[in-house]
């Protein structure tokens, strides 16, 4: 590796599931402006800062080692988080990102777009980490399940768009094709799914104004509607063969 890395950010951006991680410079690190306000976040703090730059020397059991094993890797990917704002940080996720690092699209449309990591809240602990497709611009879930518990504030909900604001030249074409129902050929009429969308609404309304222990209306009209074609189904049918009513 051309950077300098510590033993510590070497093995976590190496180990499987941290493949969406780039490598954050140990200058950036030890670099204290870079941790502004971190101290707060993160449960021993120097602890796992010295860990990560590979200068801890305390003699614990193993419980606390792994306390502060868990801190380190929540301190890295907070500080992961502000790293890949800075232009050194986007020219090393633009190499991920080039090597679809991140996966392609499952949209059909998009035609295997490449996808970049999204944090959908900067607030650890709000969601986990979003696959976002500049072509199509929707988020997706990590197909992994190793990467789709990684906690969307490593990235920052603003990263995917500073990049394309960096790199315009990898911004995609937006994607304006759009997925048409068909049956038969025949394109399914715009009223059939107004329709469906009406009733699904009116049972959602139903449901809220009931559990609110509301009188909805919707059971006297649907009373009105079963009495009605009961009594016309019978007498469409008596009509129909010519059955005399007693």
């Amino acid at each position: 590796m051309s950077d300098p890395l510590t033993r510590h950010s070497y093995q976590f951006v190496t180990s499987r599931g941290n493949e969406y991680f780039c490598d954050v410079d140990e200058e950036y690190l030890t670099d204290r402006f870079n941790l502004t306000g971190l101290n707060t976040e993160v449960q021993y703090y120097q602890y796992a800062l010295d860990l990560i730059t590979d200068v801890f020397d305390l003699e614990c059991d193993d419980e606390m080692r792994e306390a502060i094993e868990r801190s380190a890797r929540h301190l890295y990917g907070l500080v992961h988080a502000r790293y890949i704002i800075t232009t050194r940080g986007q020219h090393k996720m633009m190499e991920k990102f080039k090597n679809a690092d991140f996966g392609k699209c499952p949209r059909v449309a998009c035609h295997g777009q490449n996808l970049l990591p999204s944090g959908i809240h900067d607030i650890p602990g709000q969601s986990t980490v979003a696959l976002y497709c500049a072509r199509c611009e929707d988020i997706y879930s990590p197909k992994s399940s190793r990467h789709a518990c990684i906690d969307g504030a490593y990235f920052g909900s603003s990263f995917a768009h500073m990049f394309f604001l960096t790199y315009p030249n990898l911004q995609p074409v937006k994607s304006s094709r759009r997925y048409e129902p068909r049956v038969f050929g025949f394109k399914v009429h715009a009223s059939a799914a107004l329709a469906r969308w009406q009733a699904v609404e009116k049972e959602k309304l139903a449901e809220r104004l009931s559990n609110e222990g509301l009188e909805t209306g919707f059971e006297a009209e649907e009373g009105e509607v079963d009495d009605g074609s009961s009594e016309g189904g019978e007498d469409g049918i008596d009509d129909m063969f010519g059955v005399a009513k007693r």
